[in-house]
């Protein structure tokens, strides 16, 4: 991929030279303009996607901005949702629900069938269409004010760092913090290396390194898969997701600071959770607050009492499934979810007035519940199909026979993750995501010099494209 290349990381070290010699103003044009030369670099053709929802939502913004007139700005909100809902809905959904109702008409005995395309999912587009949404919505509310210049709506859309993988940002944070001038001082430097460091290691170390156990998991014939296999699997690919996504996020972030941005802290030691509200409140957390203000509350949110909070609960995450991909795995992911949420609610509303659960865990049983009914839903959201997930979770209770590959592939998960998991543990209690920066010198070094050890000694021979991308 031309994201290997040394001249691409010699133009992007250019832009950077550049960057702090220019004016605010001139740096926001180097930033866009690099913006979209990275994502050309992956395929030049889709950057008219890029500039027709920029387009669309900054003339939306702009026209919201001048009227009054309930109607017209309800049909405003309409072209501006409409517009990204169909582009997003046409490349990415497309031939999944064409291939889908042509099985439903066979079954019925119709030859007819809507044809399929082929189409090329454009990176980052289910990413930066809900980050354009987010506009127009929060300026129909009243929430945000319009963007006046062009520019700065642009970069707004296109930012580099978070183009491709999130995080989703709001326009509140995203959009002042380009309109004003930047000066990245010595803190933002030290604060961004430790950033890029950090996701690095989640990536290289952690999700590289344990993609191949889970190829070798979840390809192939599940019924040859023995209980112990399937389970070593599923530790290892939620660790794999959580290392690949957030390693991205931190990477973003750390670039962004090098050049003035704060960008959303998108994970928040999501293992450590005491339950799936609690889980979805640290994972990808730019898409789960999303979610929260766009789905959930306008269906009611957990007004109404705890049958229609269940309800909302497993319609907003059954939709979360379905933003991850077009495919009945995703759905399956999504529903599992939103199905023990609802059941949390449930349970909530039959307990005692102060809506606490019936039953008291520790918290130490509580993390660990929560942290493996995460690992079961992996079995849907990497699984090729749903008769396929199906099939595992069969073999992982059926076939309780620990193989050489668990018992290696088991080893290598503990030697990967843990350290990383001790790390965060540390952050945890501390209850600052940035604690390492503010400790003493002697544990700075010990942490990050580990980091840059295992980068250079223990990264996998492969390379693998961050899994994310495909969304």
């Amino acid at each position: 991929m031309v994201f290997d290349s040394f001249l691409f990381w010699y133009f992007y070290a250019a832009v950077l030279l550049a960057y702090f010699r220019l004016p605010h103003r001139g740096q926001n044009a180097l930033l866009l303009a690099a913006s979209y030369v990275f994502y050309a670099c992956w395929d030049w053709r889709f950057l008219g996607l890029i500039w027709a929802s920029t387009a669309v939502d900054y003339a939306v913004g702009r026209a919201l901005a001048r009227t009054d007139a309930p109607a017209r700005r309800r049909a405003l909100l309409l072209a501006s949702v409409g517009t990204n809902l169909s582009i997003l809905g046409f490349f990415k959904y497309w031939d999944f629900f064409a291939r889908e109702l042509g099985g439903l008409l066979a079954a019925i005995g119709l030859a007819a069938a809507p044809p399929t395309l082929e189409l090329i999912l454009p990176v980052g587009i289910s990413f930066y269409t809900f980050q354009t949404m987010s506009y127009t919505i929060d300026v129909y509310r009243r929430r945000t004010p319009a963007c006046a210049d062009r520019l700065d709506f642009a970069l707004f859309v296109a930012f580099f760092p978070q183009l491709v993988a999130g995080p989703i940002e709001r326009a509140g944070r995203l959009i002042g913090q380009i309109s004003r001038p930047r000066s990245p001082g010595v803190e933002d430097v030290r604060a961004g290396t430790y950033l890029v460091l950090v996701g690095l290691f989640k990536k290289v170390v952690l999700a590289d390194s344990l993609a191949p156990l889970v190829e070798a998991v979840f390809t192939g014939d599940a019924a040859a898969r023995t209980g112990p296999e399937v389970a070593m699997g599923a530790y290892a690919f939620a660790l794999q997701i959580y290392g690949d996504f957030s390693g991205y996020s931190s990477i973003a972030q750390g670039v962004a600071r090098w050049l003035g941005f704060h960008l959303t802290d998108n994970f928040r030691h999501p293992f450590f959770a005491r339950d799936l509200g609690d889980l979805w409140r640290r994972w990808h957390v730019s898409l789960s607050t999303w979610l929260r203000d766009y789905v959930f509350v306008p269906l009611g949110g957990g007004q109404g009492g705890a049958v229609r909070t269940a309800r909302n609960a497993l319609v907003t995450f059954a939709l979360c499934g379905l933003w991850h991909g077009a495919a009945w795995t995703y759905v399956a992911w999504g529903t599992f979810h939103g199905a023990l949420l609802a059941a949390r609610a449930l349970l909530r509303g039959a307990a005692r007035p102060g809506g606490e659960l019936p039953w008291a865990l520790g918290d130490a049983w509580r993390v660990a519940l929560t942290f493996h009914l995460f690992v079961v839903s992996a079995l849907f959201f990497r699984a090729e199909s749903v008769s396929h997930s199906v099939q595992l979770a069969v073999a992982l209770v059926d076939r309780p026979v620990m193989t050489d590959l668990a018992a290696a592939g088991l080893a290598m998960v503990v030697f990967y993750s843990a350290p990383l998991l001790l790390f965060e543990a540390w952050l945890e209690r501390r209850g600052d995501l940035y604690a390492l920066l503010s400790a003493p010198w002697p544990a700075r070094a010990a942490v990050q010099g580990y980091m840059v050890w295992m980068l250079v000694l223990f990264h996998p021979g492969a390379k693998s494209v961050f899994y994310y991308f495909r969304f």
